[in-house]
């Protein structure tokens, strides 16, 4: 075998073993004890059993004792349930059993004769007419047993082919001897003519049925009708040897001519169930074999050699059966013309009989031959259309592995011919890389049972005549020790496979890896060898001002920015680093380490790497001929030891968020502070949500003095928060968390609910004292909180528009000012007044006072604070004022602590200020304590208490509510 033809080396058979076990070694004890019974008898009559008498009764009720036996056991196993498998058998052992109880009988009657009433059994008898009958129902049987034909010329063949037995051994008997027994029987009568011409015609008979059986017998229970045959067959020859003239002149009861028909009767009572036992017996499993014995490989080896053998030789000797018959005729008529005998009649007109018959056979068997070479030939054509037209490649590979036969479909899928790859080696045709699999596969294949797994599946690659591979997925059978391979090309399919699988790992829009292939890097990078490396990094980055690109020049804009930024970043990372899209403006990047263990090195490394990426990203971009700038902020995140890859890409996440808070445009490494401060916001959040839940927050309020007269003219709603013991507390931190976190509209909701609804019960108290609610511009835009709901909470409670003031905190540059102008014209058209918190803190304040229709401008705290001390807070809030005035709008300075700040705000001509310097925050009752006094003293007559060199609060008798510094 040459080298590729190893592809089809079928490896040795394992295991193996004889069948045995309980049934088999049950099975030998009966056949043992059966030959020992049957020797037992021939040996008595050999010896002629000690004494006459006792011949006369083994010779008579000993054959009919196995008869009967026989009648029994038959009868018995077509009662019984072993039977319910082969219930189309049932009929031929219930005949066997009638025929036994025939045999039985008419040995029983001879026996009565011969050793109850010591006389001869006269001729004819009732024994005779017992004997008689065994034939019939025994020829019954063999047919019943037989395989039935499926087709009436079937049928004509098996009754021709048993005449020609029984027509031959007829002609060959007659000549022999019944023709001169029929003539010396015609002087003793007609009926001892017949009863002497009876036996041997039956036996004929049953003769022919069971050379006829043989060779059509079932498969079906094969042991126990071969056992059954071979008993008939025994009874048959020893009734033939007993009605020749020779034996049944001397013949007497217990000869040895009875041991025959002992053997008969105790061999067709043992058929059914001792073929049964071994049937039965399960396969014994495999055990070592004993030094020096045969491998059990070779025992099925040659097993396998030896079975397609006897099974020619039975189909050559069924075929030449009628030839055989006409044979033996032929002999009977030659012995007449030796012995020169005159020709009978009989033997001639049998001898006809059997000539026509032959002939007749002869010709149904030609056209049976026509018919099935016809329909052979039409299978044939159609096969070979089929393979022909098929666009499936059909192969032989033949056990060495060269190729007998290629169907013609090869041109067209494998692009060479189909005569040229005849002959050629199949191994020869597989990529190399693939060899090695399909072998173990074929190998696989052709030592599991056939019936376990008749085809395989088998798919790798082929050469095709333009030296391509292309991909081919073969079904595989077995086919006389090589193989049939039924190929197509699959390759457009694993293409597409391919694509699919690319384009659910990779981003549609720039190509590059998404999360799910991006976060399977980073989980294979930290989970193998690398995984101690600590210089190995993820990148996350995000563009400032993409939305603003979005929404200025387009989402199509948008997207060729998104391109041009991803090849960007993939030309940037090094040639083993990993450049992915996340999603929207987000993009990161995997930084596999180089082994260095100094953390500074690896940080400086990274963060270089990470700052070329911030400014190849923040260069321009050429978008439809205009130049489109956005910038870059990237959080770093390092692996260590127990971080996943969930973790490592939040740590970066956090670090990213870090960067854009910092002022966008950099680079923020992580650190675990962080994580720690995202979980102290989150309990936070939970904590005022909690808050809200349980009513646990309370509203306080300012009030917001004339600072020329003293006069109440509005309180300021603040939030407090209660504490367990009942005192309220400023809780800066949750306010923050408040404005970030997504239950901030919620929490605005609830404090211009509590502030209108107690305003409007201070007005029906007779207090009619606007209030200013502080908001800010996204919390103005909420659209959980349209403009409908303020006008419907102002009704709700009866407080009138004119008495509400919306303080609009500093507005945040990503909220457009389009939608909160009108926002705020619609509020003013309720007759809500709109004031500008903070003045003077914020870069949109400018732009806010040209757009926005502003009514009141509040001083942030931190002019407040330093007008006093500084000369430039000074200067700087005068002029804000200044515009203030010139704009005709109000003024309000936030802060207003001590008295020194109260006249520098007056003489700056700052109206109205709020701060510690009048009154602290109030609770309910306290407020309407200070509204019934309408006003609070101001300074500028009256010298101010100086106590250790500090101011102090004009009027501290009026901080209810000490609130700890935030």
């Amino acid at each position: 075998m040459s080298a590729p033809g190893a592809i089809l080396a079928r490896p040795p058979m394992a295991g193996g073993g004889e069948a045995g076990g309980g049934g088999t070694g049950t099975g030998v004890v009966s056949q043992l004890a059966l030959a020992l019974i049957c020797a037992g008898y021939a040996t008595g009559a050999f010896l002629g059993w000690g004494s006459e008498e006792l011949a006369l009764i083994m010779g008579d009720f000993g054959l009919s004792g196995a008869a009967l036996i026989a009648a029994v056991s038959c009868f018995r196993y077509a009662r019984s349930g072993a039977s319910e498998g082969e219930n189309s058998f049932r009929p031929a052992w219930l005949l066997f059993s009638f025929s036994s109880a025939m045999a039985a009988c008419g040995n029983g009657v001879w026996g009565w004769y011969e050793v109850v009433l010591r006389r001869g059994v006269p001729a004819p008898s009732l024994a005779d007419f017992f004997f008689l009958c065994f034939a019939p129902p025994a020829i019954v049987g063999l047919l019943v047993l037989a395989k039935r034909p499926v087709t009436r010329a079937g049928w004509v063949c098996l009754a021709l082919d048993s005449w020609l037995i029984g027509g031959s051994l007829l002609t060959l008997s007659w000549s022999l001897a019944l023709a001169r027994t029929a003539h010396e029987g015609e002087g003793e009568g007609v009926a001892h003519a017949t009863l002497t011409l009876a036996y041997p015609l039956l036996d004929i008979v049953l003769v022919s049925m069971v050379l006829a059986l043989h060779f059509r017998r079932s498969s079906a229970n094969r042991s126990a009708v071969n056992t059954a045959i071979a008993a008939l067959a025994l009874t048959v020859l020893c009734d033939a040897l007993f009605t020749s003239p020779l034996l049944r002149e001397h013949y007497r009861s217990g000869q040895l001519l009875d041991a025959g028909w002992f053997a008969g009767s105790l061999l067709l009572a043992y058929a059914p169930w001792g073929a049964r036992r071994t049937a039965a017996a399960p396969p014994r499993p495999p055990t070592a074999a004993p030094r020096g014995a045969r491998p059990a490989a070779d025992r099925v080896r040659s097993h396998s050699h030896a079975l397609p053998v006897t099974r020619p030789l039975a189909s050559s000797l069924a075929a030449l059966t009628p030839y055989l018959a006409a044979a033996v005729c032929t002999l009977g008529i030659l012995y007449n013309v030796i012995e020169g005998h005159r020709v009978d009649r009989m033997v001639v007109l049998t001898g006809c009989t059997v000539v026509l018959a032959l002939v007749v056979r002869q010709g149904i068997m030609l056209l049976d031959n026509i018919a099935l070479t016809h329909e052979l030939a039409q299978k044939e054509n159609h096969f070979r259309s089929l393979v022909q037209g098929s666009s499936d490649v059909i192969m032989i590979a033949a056990p060495t592995g060269m190729l007998r036969y290629v169907s013609p479909a090869a041109a067209g899928v494998y692009g060479r011919d189909a005569e040229e790859l005849v002959g050629s080696e199949l191994a020869s045709l597989i990529h190399p890389e693939d060899l090695g699999r399909v072998v173990h596969e074929v190998r696989r294949f052709l030592a599991a049972p056939p019936a376990e797994e008749p085809t395989t599946r088998i798919e790798c690659r082929f050469r095709s005549g333009t030296g391509e591979w292309l991909n081919v997925e073969s079904t595989v059978n077995r086919h006389q020790g090589g193989l049939i391979l039924n190929s197509r090309d699959v390759t457009e399919r694993v293409r597409l496979q391919a694509q699919l699988e690319h384009n659910a790992e990779h981003d549609p829009l720039t190509d590059l890896p998404n999360r799910a292939l991006f976060t399977k890097r980073v989980r294979k990078a930290l989970g193998g060898r690398r995984n101690s490396d600590p210089g190995t990094a993820v990148l996350f980055i995000d563009l400032d001002g993409f939305k603003q690109v979005n929404d200025t020049i387009g989402h199509q804009a948008g997207d060729e920015l998104l391109i041009q930024a991803a090849r960007r970043l993939q030309d940037s990372v090094r040639a083993g680093d990993t450049a992915a899209r996340l999603g929207g403006d987000e993009f990161a990047a995997l930084i596999l380490g180089d082994g260095t263990r100094d953390r500074s090195a690896r940080e400086y490394h990274v963060r270089e790497i990470a700052d070329r990426l911030r400014l190849t990203l923040s260069q321009p971009y050429q978008i439809d001929g205009n130049d489109v700038r956005v910038a870059a902020s990237i959080g770093v995140a390092f692996a260590e030891p127990g971080v996943g890859a969930g973790e490592l890409l939040r740590n970066a996440d956090l670090a990213m968020y870090r960067a854009k808070k910092g002022g966008k445009n950099r680079v923020e490494l992580y650190a675990p502070q962080m994580q720690a401060e995202v979980v102290r916001k989150s309990e936070l959040a939970a904590r005022l949500r909690t808050a809200l839940n349980e009513g646990e927050f309370a509203v306080l309020h300012q009030p917001v003095v004339d600072l020329t007269t003293g006069e109440v003219s509005a309180v300021a709603a603040q939030a407090r928060w209660r504490s367990a013991q009942g005192i309220l507390f400023t809780p800066a931190e949750f306010l923050r968390v408040a404005d970030e976190n997504e239950r901030a509209g919620e929490f605005g909701r609830w404090l211009l609910e509590e502030a209108v609804e107690l305003a409007a019960e201070r007005m029906r108290a007779g207090h009619a004292v606007p209030v200013s609610v502080r908001l800010s511009a996204r919390r103005l835009l909420d659209k959980s909180m349209p403009l409908g709901s303020l006008e419907a909470l102002l009704t709700r409670h009866g407080l009138p528009s004119g008495a509400l003031i919306v303080e609009l905190a500093d507005s945040d540059p990503r909220i457009s000012f389009d939608e909160l102008e009108r926002r705020l014209v619609g509020l003013r058209r309720l007759g809500v007044r709109i004031g500008l918190d903070g003045f003077g803190s914020g870069y949109a304040a400018i732009n806010a006072l040209r757009r926005l229709p502003i009514d009141l401008l509040k001083l942030d705290r931190g002019l407040v604070e330093g007008v006093v001390e500084s000369a430039r807070l000074h200067k700087i809030t005068a002029g804000l004022l200044r515009i203030a005035c010139d704009l005709g709008m109000q003024s309000v300075a936030d802060g207003v602590d001590v008295p020194e700040q109260v006249l520098a705000l007056r003489a700056m001509g700052c109206t109205h200020g709020q701060g510690m310097a009048f009154s602290g925050p109030l609770d309910e009752y306290r407020l309407r304590r200070a509204l019934v006094r309408g006003e609070y003293p101001v300074p500028g007559g009256a010298a101010l208490p100086v106590l250790s060199g500090r101011l102090r609060p004009l009027l501290s008798s009026n901080n209810e509510t000490p609130v700890p510094p935030t």
